[in-house]
């Protein structure tokens, strides 16, 4: 008899020049989670703090929102973005993917409101919840696929 293989657990980052926005989810459950915002500089987070992040979430696999123009080109952000993506798989060696993430800095202000207004914003910035917004759209991707 197989075993039931264990939820895959998800750290998924919005990547920007001065934040890096975090969230966290599980990808049986297609539940995601904000975080925090760990702060960037020269494009680097304080990579002990990713690797606590890693840790504490038993995280098996990333997930870098892709910032993409409407028209599908890409801007020098999408380049940072996707080295970021590479620094992330080649020291930690988990699976990596890269997920659009057009439009997410604006479904985040529809969201909270779902969710219960800016009030939200005081215990998390936004751009953790732009990262949970990549994540549920990477696990929404997926799940048609």
């Amino acid at each position: 008899m197989a075993q039931a293989t264990s939820p895959q657990r998800y750290l998924c980052f919005d990547f920007g020049e001065k934040r890096l926005g975090v969230a966290t989810g599980l990808r049986d459950q297609m539940s995601s989670q904000a975080l925090t915002v760990l702060a960037v500089v020269n494009d680097q987070p304080d990579w002990s703090l990713v690797e606590k992040l890693i840790t504490e979430w038993r995280v098996e696999a990333f997930v870098v929102g892709l910032p993409l123009n409407m028209d599908d080109t890409e801007q020098q952000i999408t380049q940072k973005a996707r080295k970021f993506a590479g620094r992330l798989h080649g020291r930690y060696g988990l699976p990596t993917h890269l997920h659009d993430e057009r439009l997410s800095s604006a479904e985040v202000k529809d969201y909270l409101f779902e969710i219960g207004g800016y009030k939200k914003l005081k215990q998390t910035p936004i751009d953790a919840y732009a990262a949970e917004l990549i994540l549920k759209g990477f696990f929404e991707q997926q799940s048609s696929n």
